[in-house]
Formats: C-alpha cells, sequence, structure tokens
C-alpha cells in the first residue's frame, strides 16, 4: 500500500530544492515549521527564516519561532510588522487579512532580495485554499510560493510528515494572529490586543492548549475544544476573574467549542441570506 505522506513529502523535498534559494515568512505555527525545516534540510545556507511581529501576535511565539529556528540552525530575522498603521487594516474589514499579508509581504520581499534569496516561501496548505482566505490575493500579487500547495499537503499530513521528522511542532494547537479574535468591523487597537493576548496567556497557565478568546465589546467568549469544556467549568472562578482582571465585563463559554475561523460563520451567514 502506497504511503501517501511520505511521497507528499519527497515531492515537498524536490519543489523546495527546485526554488534554489529561499525567505521562510516563519510564523512558529506547524506549517511554516515544516517548510523551514525542509527548506534548512534541502538548501542549507540558501534559507533563512523571517518572523514579523506586532501587536497581533502572540508574545510567546516570537521566542518559540526564533529557538525553532535555532534548533535547526537556520538563521532567523526578526523584523517589526506594521499593519495596525496599514490603511484598511485597523477597522476590520473582511479583507482584513489582505492587508496583513500584503505587509508581511512587503517586508519579506525586499529582504530576501537583499540576501540575495530567490523565493518567499509561506506556510499555506491545501486545507487553506477552501476558506475565506484574503490573504492569497496578496501573496498571489506579490509572487509568494507556496510549497506545501505544490506538493499537495494537508494540515492532516503536514502534522504526520511534521511528526515523523520529530519536530516539536507536530501537534503544536492551530495559530492564528489575534486580529482573528474580532467580529469584522470591530475595530482592533493594540490595548484590545493586549487584553485578548493576557486573558489567552493565562489561559494556558491553566493547562488549557487549543483556545481562542474572541472579543465582543464587554464580552469575552472563550472557545475550548469540547473535550475542555466540562474543564473550563471546574475552573470557572479563576478564568472570571481572570476575565476581569483583562478588563472584560463578561466572560462567555462557547458550548460549540473551538473552530478555526469561528468569525467567518457571519460571513457564511450573510451569503445564505443573499
Amino acid at each position: 500500500m502506497p504511503d501517501v505522506v511520505q511521497e507528499k513529502l519527497e515531492r515537498l523535498r524536490a519543489v523546495v530544492r527546485g526554488y534554489g534559494s529561499a525567505l521562510v515568512a516563519f510564523s512558529g505555527g506547524a506549517d511554516s515549521a515544516l517548510v523551514l525545516k525542509i527548506a534548512a534540510d534541502e538548501l542549507g545556507p540558501r534559507a533563512r527564516a523571517l518572523t514579523a511581529v506586532s501587536p497581533t501576535m502572540a508574545r510567546r511565539e516570537k521566542d518559540l519561532a526564533v529557538a525553532f529556528a535555532r534548533d535547526l540552525s537556520v538563521g532567523i530575522d526578526v523584523v517589526d510588522s506594521h499593519e495596525l498603521e496599514r490603511p484598511g487594516f485597523s477597522h476590520n474589514p473582511t479583507d482584513r487579512c489582505y492587508h496583513c499579508k500584503a505587509e508581511l509581504l512587503d517586508l519579506a520581499r525586499p529582504h530576501a532580495d537583499r540576501l540575495g534569496l530567490k523565493e518567499v516561501l509561506l506556510g499555506t496548505n491545501v486545507d487553506d485554499l477552501g476558506d475565506h482566505r484574503p490573504g492569497l490575493k496578496a501573496s498571489s500579487e506579490r509572487g509568494a510560493r507556496h510549497p506545501l500547495v505544490e506538493a499537495g499537503l494537508s494540515k492532516a499530513e503536514v502534522r504526520e510528515a511534521s511528526r515523523r521528522l520529530q519536530l516539536s511542532t507536530w501537534d503544536k494547537p492551530q495559530l492564528a494572529c489575534l486580529s482573528s479574535r474580532f467580529p469584522y468591523g470591530t475595530e482592533i487597537t493594540p490595548e484590545r490586543l493586549e487584553r485578548l493576548d493576557l486573558f489567552e496567556e493565562g489561559l494556558h497557565d491553566l493547562g488549557f492548549r487549543q483556545l481562542r478568546v474572541r472579543f465582543h465589546d464587554t464580552i469575552a467568549r472563550l472557545e475550548v475544544e469540547q473535550t475542555e469544556l466540562a474543564r473550563a467549568l471546574e475552573h470557572r472562578e479563576a478564568i472570571v476573574a481572570l476575565g476581569k482582571r483583562c478588563g472584560f465585563t463578561y466572560v462567555a463559554l462557547d458550548l460549540e467549542g473551538f473552530r478555526s475561523g469561528a468569525m467567518n460563520e457571519t460571513l457564511t451567514q450573510l451569503r445564505r441570506k443573499q
């Protein structure tokens, strides 16, 4: 029986080798971590990582990204991103991710050119293609490459390939920038981002792994995995106290549980009405 994951992993190696040299836009998540690992293996010193940090990135993620790259013996550059200052971002339109990806690539492409690196690589996988992803338009306009898509790897296959390669990120919870916690049309500010970051950091300290705190003005809507709902209720007092310290009047537990892209559900509802 063919080993599909191994076949796609070998295809990924061939794809990355074909680039010749590359700068990997590295968020620290499972997808870009696999891309960086393969780039390090196949391109050696002709591969480098770039991590863009801003108030929309959870603080713990920067240190984890730098440590991961160094473990691979890959050079990494940490640069400041200013998407909050970019026209059309902070008001959180439905194409917010376009502006975020445009900011990232407007930093990455000139950086790659200065280093003499041919391609800029992103961690998009084939499952991402079916979601509401305005950032794909920005990456297409700026010529970024998606090696996981070119090799046909899904999210589950990325994790399995990463497990086989013994990457610490193989079962890392799904990442998304803190801006994804806001309903479309709700203004994104540094102060609100910091409150969400502190709340989620506190929940991680309580032992919750996969989670989101969604911003609804005075209400924080907490999404945890369905298997963790009962435990969240057991920690009710601590979670409520944490939420209030982070400036929320009310803390609500979403009984549907964690799901990636929950804020896109309103878009789906609007399309159905049209």
